[in-house]
């Protein structure tokens, strides 16, 4: 294991610092884990909080670098390119949640890894595992004529505060929060744990239209409204306190129903947030100007006096009209770049840096969320010079966010849940629309996007075309297979369709999905009629029986029962999920968590971080009771449910506390977290904790006798 010190002499100290614990506790668990000397389960929690995700292959991980609404630098890029080659196979792979992702690292070698990253301020930090996700947003804000506000500042306001907070570092899910910059809703808020979209009041006064509650995965969800308008300057505080309440409250044995969602299911929009009132005391108001970026001067657009010759003509116009868009600034125009599949090879996204150097603003690249890049602010003179440049380099492919545009997850290329292909049938599909539909890459009213498996990470749920992995047997064979889905996409301001399930089909047959589908559009569609007005029209059953013969299992032939990129049959080999890491209760673990949380109680309340102290404090109190319950085999699943069945099972003559367990572990949301408080609850952490080994003490020295 190489050191990464040497790469932190490059940071600002005050960085330098915070870094430094992260990539010390990274490497030591690492070192701990090699060892034996800690449980892979314990160790998958800690690795996934630093952006370390395992894959398919054996031995290798892929490391997601965390992208705060998708923008770059032309440096930043440079620097994820030369890592990618240094530490990976040299491909950088452009995700839906705006992120870049390298795979085949070394887990020995990740904490050099981010700490060279981190030399151009680039994180892994919370990138995966039971935190807050990647922010991401409309990655036309600041250049969208449509646009309300810009809400970049915002998005990366909420990124910076929350990152390595405390309170939100070992949830029971994920979660995953979006800001769109207008009504027509480009960021998905709908789909997500908590999602903004852009008001001004009466007087003018920014704020926020915030939903709650949506998610995609096997069961997928709508977000519900909390607020029709949030004062702008809120958000960080309303975050917080819905952060709080579903660490307390939300589910953490059973993983498949965790999420956010299915708390606000269970008690609905308008007890949900009375519990986050309740948290108000806790919660010190936070001005978004505080957590702002930096501001960066946009680069002066290049003019061009002389009119480039373009290379191709025809393609040249088919570009203007599918990737360039008239920016809300006068003469200036957004470029977007289609990248297949959003893997582009370290080499040519050099190269792309250097042509945004030179055409466009190299401060402020941004990674689309359908898996591609914007370039921002060119001259309308250097149009057809950027053309040839992209041209050069096989970077001009026209259709973006078309119907030949296709959103894909990795798939089997590389992930433990997919169950078939979804990276070489998204090329093919793609192959066939271009070739035999060509027309199609003007059309922007239909998506299609494909997942290797039911969760979704390729966003198939809210596609008008969706497809996931899937499998069937016919005797003792397996046959690889898609599920078609039909009818999803966004509507305005918040609202969506999830798309229905229609038919499985064996995967090599899903070209002439297409084909059939986009036949009868030809044929039955309306003038000016949307493919889902034509869909509610004729009923999803209309569909099936359209495709019914492509189901046919009598006709399988041989290439059938062989996936999309192999030239094996087929089988299916999936392993474990690694979206969020599971937690392993064991009670010296628990013991071992608690005496943790007490450490940095202290290390936080000494540094005047009070609020901070009294979180890991109030994580010991709920560590330390889990722990005792464990003992008396008594289990529950939510903080809350801790602090209930504690309080119902212990009395006051049997537990070693003075007052009610209820009352003493919430005082954290009835107090203000000043310095008097912090020390206090602190102390009381200590002694519960004491108490608690003095008592299990007891009860091993009752079962000896």
């Amino acid at each position: 294991m190489q050191s990464f010190r040497t790469e932190l002499e490059f940071l600002p100290e005050d960085k330098k610092v915070i870094v430094e614990k992260d990539l010390i506790d990274l490497e030591k668990k690492i070192f701990l884990f090699r060892n034996g000397q800690i449980d892979e389960e314990k160790f998958r929690s800690l690795r996934l909080a630093r952006g370390v995700y395992g894959q398919r292959q054996h031995g290798v991980q892929m490391v997601r670098i965390k992208i705060p609404f998708g923008k770059l630098s032309t440096k930043q890029l440079r620097k994820i390119s030369d890592i990618s080659d240094e530490y990976s196979n040299g491909n950088l792979h452009l995700t839906t949640r705006q992120d870049i992702q390298i795979h085949h690292v070394s887990l020995d070698r990740t904490p050099e890894l981010w700490a060279k990253l981190e030399q151009d301020d680039i994180t892994l930090r919370e990138a995966c595992g039971n935190t807050v996700r990647n922010v991401t947003a409309s990655a036309e804000s600041g250049i969208d004529p449509n646009e309300v506000f810009d809400v970049s500042n915002y998005a990366y306001a909420v990124f910076n505060y929350f990152l390595r907070q405390p309170f939100c570092q070992e949830l029971g899910r994920k979660v995953k929060i979006a800001f769109s910059n207008s009504k027509e809703d480009t960021a998905y808020t709908f789909i997500h744990d908590i999602g903004f979209i852009p008001k001004l009041n009466s007087d003018g006064g920014k704020g926020f239209k915030v939903l709650i509650g949506g998610g995609l995965g096997a069961q997928p969800f709508l977000a519900q409204t909390a607020y029709e308008f949030l004062p702008a300057d809120e958000i960080l505080t309303f975050v917080e306190g819905v952060l709080r309440v579903f660490d307390r409250h939300g589910e953490r044995t059973s993983r498949h129903k965790a999420r956010l969602k299915y708390l606000i299911q269970k008690i609905g929009v308008s007890a949900f947030l009375e519990l986050i009132a309740e948290e108000q005391k806790a919660v010190i108001p936070v001005a978004v100007v505080n957590y702002l970026s930096k501001s960066v001067t946009a680069n002066h657009p290049k003019y061009f006096e002389t009119e480039a010759q373009v290379i191709d003509q025809k393609l040249y116009v088919e570009w203007l009209s599918t990737n360039t868009f008239d920016q809300k600034q006068d003469g200036l125009y957004g470029v977007y770049i289609k990248v297949l599949l959003g893997n582009i090879h370290s080499e040519k996204a050099r190269i792309l840096a250097d042509i945004a150097d030179i055409f466009a603003d190299a401060n402020d690249i941004r990674i689309t969320i359908n898996q591609n890049f914007l370039l921002k602010n060119i001259h309308q003179s250097a149009l057809p010079h950027l053309f040839n440049a992209l041209y050069a380099v096989d970077l001009a492919t026209t259709g973006y966010a078309s119907v030949a545009d296709i959103t894909a997850c990795p798939g089997t290329d590389t992930c433990n849940l997919a169950i078939s292909n979804s990276t070489n049938i998204s090329v093919v599909m793609e192959q066939v629309i271009r070739e035999e539909y060509p027309d199609l890459v003007y059309n922007k009213d239909i998506q299609i996007k494909i997942s290797g498996c039911m969760n979704a990470c390729g966003q198939h749920s809210l596609a008008q075309i969706g497809f996931h992995g899937s499998s069937f047997k016919i005797g003792t064979s397996v046959v690889p297979a898609v599920q078609l889905l039909l009818g999803g996409g966004k509507l305005n301001d918040g609202n969506g369709r999830i798309s229905d399930k229609i038919i499985k089909v064996a995967s090599k047959r899903t070209p002439d999905i297409l084909r059939y589908i986009f036949d009868d559009l030809e044929a039955n569609c309306r003038e000016n009629e949307t493919f889902n007005d034509y869909y509610d029209r004729v009923g999803k059953d209309y569909f099936y029986q359209l495709l019914k013969p492509l189901a046919d299992n009598t006709t399988l032939s041989e290439d059938d029962y062989i996936d999309w990129g192999s030239d094996h049959t087929f089988s299916t080999a999936i392993g474990v999920g690694e979206c969020a890491g599971v937690v392993i209760d064991l009670v010296a673990t628990l013991f071992m968590e608690s005496e943790e949380k007490l450490q940095l109680a202290a290390e936080t309340l000494s540094k005047g971080r009070f609020g901070d102290s009294a979180y890991y404090s109030y994580a010991a109190f709920i560590n330390t009771a889990k722990t005792i319950l464990l003992v008396k085999d008594i289990k529950t699943n939510t903080h809350h449910g801790v602090i209930s069945e504690f309080a119902e099972h212990f009395s006051s003559e049997e537990s070693w506390v003075d007052e009610p367990f209820r009352d003493l572990v919430l005082q954290i949301n009835k107090q203000i977290p000043d310095a008097v408080f912090a020390a206090e609850y602190l102390n009381k952490a200590k002694d519960f904790y004491q108490g608690a080994q003095n008592y299990r003490i007891q009860l091993n020295q009752k079962a000896a006798v």
